[in-house]
């Protein structure tokens, strides 16, 4: 039988990544011919490419020809992009410009993912002309990113995301979810961030902006530039962990509220909150409650399942 390729065609880097999969997932679901390409867990189910390889870059662009590239691989780990500079550089900068280059060579629309830390939190909320002003590193590495997209290609999308949650395949995948286990575990008291408002973004809702805003570019070649995506919900990590005890029933008294600014690592904006209204105003956006996305991400990892199944469904 013939199978019915669809004929829009969609590139995801970082497609083995919590926000790639989830990208994939949408484009692949809603009539799009998705190809993920990924590196260290590509195989089988994505190409392996390695992003620093230009050559390999080109030869999928141009074999591929997709009329969209969402570029969600990046090193999103502060901590991590402190320690590792140059290799952060090379992904989040040096990669994403000639991604940019090889997506104008066949004339596709490049979605580059870009977040929050490029402003330094003092006056939010932040709207997309607003100065950037990032506190760290990984903050400035994206930046560049951002303006080395657009410099080789004017006609991409910028957008900005805050943190990220969704379905995970390990609890360390993602800053909210990875505080599961100190909120199940509670025979021991933890020490939770109670200082820096943040606004958990779930990755399913992202991944229908960037399927949006690609559908709405196909009709309308003036949508390009910066955008703003978030969730609506603030929250420092001590009410998330606090939220997450409540959609599992778990008691929280041993969670403990920090409301010092942090002193270990990369240094954080207080608060970066995005303004979404432009993509609003284009009819884009969907977004999930915070205690039901939570819910279902972290339903696999909780322990004790038998037991609360009885007691509370």
């Amino acid at each position: 039988e013939d199978v019915d390729i669809p004929s829009r065609r969609v590139l995801i880097t970082g497609a083995t990544g919590l926000l790639g999969r989830a990208v994939f997932k949408e484009f692949n679901e809603n009539n799009w011919n998705a190809v993920g390409c990924g590196y260290r867990r590509a195989q089988p189910r994505f190409e392996q490419i390695n992003l620093l390889d230009s050559i390999a870059v080109h030869d999928i662009i141009h074999d591929f020809q997709p009329h969209v590239i969402v570029h969600c691989a990046a090193e999103r780990r502060p901590d991590v992009v402190e320690s590792q500079p140059d290799a952060a550089s090379q992904l989040n900068v040096a990669a994403s410009a000639n991604l940019a280059k090889e997506a104008a060579g066949v004339g596709a629309f490049l979605i580059y993912i870009s977040t929050d830390y490029v402003f330094d939190g003092t006056s939010p909320p932040y709207k997309e002309t607003d100065v950037p002003n990032p506190l760290n590193l990984y903050g400035k590495t994206k930046l560049e990113g951002e303006k080395a997209v657009l410099e080789n290609n004017e006609e991409t999308a910028v957008l900005r995301i805050p943190v990220l949650y969704g379905e995970v395949e390990r609890l360390e995948e993602s800053a909210v979810t990875v505080m599961f286990d100190k909120v199940q575990f509670s025979n021991k008291s933890a020490n939770m961030d109670h200082w820096q408002q943040r606004f958990p973004t779930n990755v399913k809702d992202v991944a229908a902006v960037c399927r949006q805003l690609a559908e709405k570019r196909m009709l309308d070649s003036s949508i390009k530039g910066t955008f703003h995506w978030s969730g609506n919900e603030q929250m420092t990590k001590y009410e998330m962990a606090c939220a997450i005890a409540d959609a599992f029933n778990l008691p929280s008294s041993h969670l403990r509220p920090i409301t010092d600014s942090p002193v270990v690592g990369a240094l954080r904006p207080k608060n970066a909150q995005l303004d979404c209204s432009k993509l609003e105003m284009l009819g884009i956006g969907q977004r999930t409650p915070f205690r039901a996305g939570i819910r279902e991400s972290l339903w696999p990892f909780l322990v004790d399942k038998r037991w609360r199944q009885t007691v509370f469904h």
